[in-house]
């Protein structure tokens, strides 16, 4: 299966250990602006947070996980929601507009679109968080371990692992 080699692999554990992570992080850091971004060799983690606290959560993130406390691999804050929330209602509206030939029909078809847009964008609701669950994340770490974790400047940190 695709997303079971090797690459793809590590990125969704990665993913899911920066999901956990932020999730253990945001009950220290509350309105605390955080972001991540995930790779085969771990994650980066933007926001002004000590590294101490990163370590402990990260830790704490990965203790869990294998403990079977998978929801935390899913974050409400995630881009596979942003991305599903936008090209869904989009392709959405767009499907009735493409065969239009006349801006008259286009315009009729307008309110129809937006009823189409709507549909997409309500639909997008479950299907970021389940396209984490089973696509862009993987809970099951395996051996993972961290290996260490690195300030690189101010408000960023990088999460080494193998």
């Amino acid at each position: 299966m695709p997303l079971n080699l090797p690459l793809i692999l590590e990125t969704r554990r990665n993913h899911a250990l920066e999901h956990a992570t932020l999730h253990i992080l945001a009950n220290t850091y509350k309105n605390q602006s955080m972001a991540g971004h995930s790779n085969p060799t771990g994650f980066f983690l933007l926001g002004d947070i000590k590294t101490e606290d990163i370590t402990s959560a990260a830790n704490e993130a990965l203790t869990r996980l294998r403990r079977g406390e998978s929801r935390l691999a899913v974050h409400e804050g995630c881009g596979t929601n942003l991305v599903v929330a936008t090209l869904l209602p989009a392709t959405f509206a767009w499907m009735p507009l493409r065969g239009a030939r006349s801006t008259f029909w286009r315009v009729g078809l307008i309110p129809f679109a937006l009823m189409l847009a709507l549909f997409g964008y309500l639909l997008s609701k479950p299907l970021g968080p389940w396209l984490q669950k089973y696509i862009t994340t993987e809970a099951d770490l395996g051996n993972m371990q961290i290996v260490d974790i690195r300030f690189v400047r101010k408000g960023l940190h990088r999460v080494i692992t193998k």
